[in-house]
Order: C-alpha cells, then sequence, then structure tokens
C-alpha cells in the first residue's frame, strides 16, 4: 500500500524552498523534512561538543536523512522552471495587449520583479496566483505519483501572501 501525502503539505513545501534549504520525504512515512545548508556543514564537523541540546536534535536528524535510503529529496527550486510557469500563464492571458505586454515584462535582467509589478498594474494578480498553485500541484502530483505514494487532495488553492 502506497504512503499517502498530504498534497498541501507538499506543494507548500515545493513552494518555499530556496536555495540553501532542501526538503526530503521519508518513503515510509511521507513526513517531509526540510534541512538547510548550515544544518549539514553543522553535522559534517568532527567537534560538536559546543551545540546546544536542540542544534544536536538537528544535527541527528541531518545525518538520519543524509545517510539513509528511506528518504527521497521532494522537487528543489532549481527542478522547478518558474519562468517557464510564468511564461505560460502570460500566454493564457485572452486579452492579446496585456498577454504581450506580460511577455515583453519577462525578458531580460529583473524580470520576476517586472512581472509582479505588471500583474498587480493589471490586477490579476489572484489569477497568477492560482495559475501558480496549480502549476504547482500539478508538478507535485506527477512527482508523487512517478516515485510511488497516494497523496490526499487537501489543497486549497489560494496564495495571497505574495
Amino acid at each position: 500500500m502506497a504512503i499517502v501525502v498530504s498534497l498541501r503539505d507538499f506543494v507548500g513545501e515545493m513552494q518555499i524552498l530556496s536555495e540553501e534549504a532542501h526538503t526530503y520525504i521519508n518513503k515510509l512515512t511521507g513526513e517531509l523534512i526540510t534541512i538547510t545548508d548550515d544544518d549539514i556543514a553543522m553535522s559534517e564537523l568532527d567537534e560538536q561538543e559546543d551545540a546546544f541540546e536542540w542544534q544536536e536534535e538537528i544535527i541527528q536528524t541531518t545525518k538520519k536523512v543524509l545517510s539513509s535510503d528511506d528518504y527521497l529529496g521532494i522537487p528543489s527550486k532549481f527542478d522547478i522552471d518558474e519562468y517557464e510557469i510564468i511564461e505560460r500563464f502570460c500566454l493564457s492571458i485572452p486579452e492579446e495587449s496585456i498577454s504581450d505586454d506580460l511577455l515583453g515584462q519577462i525578458k531580460g535582467s529583473g524580470a520576476f520583479g517586472r512581472f509582479k509589478d505588471t500583474i498587480y498594474r493589471y490586477g490579476i494578480e489572484k489569477d497568477w496566483f492560482k495559475f501558480r498553485d496549480e502549476a504547482y500541484k500539478e508538478i507535485a502530483i506527477s512527482w508523487l505519483e512517478g516515485n510511488g505514494f497516494a497523496y490526499t487532495d487537501d489543497l486549497n488553492v489560494s496564495s495571497q501572501d505574495e
């Protein structure tokens, strides 16, 4: 029987990933664990006697995740092509002048900032967040199914925090 994973939790982890954080899923329990580059560096130190009690737990968890075959890294920030998602959103806009403007804004340096400014100027930010959340949901479902996990679709798509 496949392990059941909360789609809400999984997508949430995918959306908050940074270059310094890595999330793993326990193949036996479905538990999601995030470790940072600092956690990894701390766990690799020979001398850990100066570690605080709470750091010791992080060190042990990090070592366990990195040394066990029971953990699988979920898609990272580098595995998800946010630019391609933005481009698909731009192309999905039915009003050609808005679509063209958005496509023009996502070229070159500073594209993400210009895109964000433009969606707010047109008042379509809620459409963008819904589109982005659906794209992440599709990526998550594909990844989970491809890795033998079942999921519960407990995702309420509505991000308004950006």
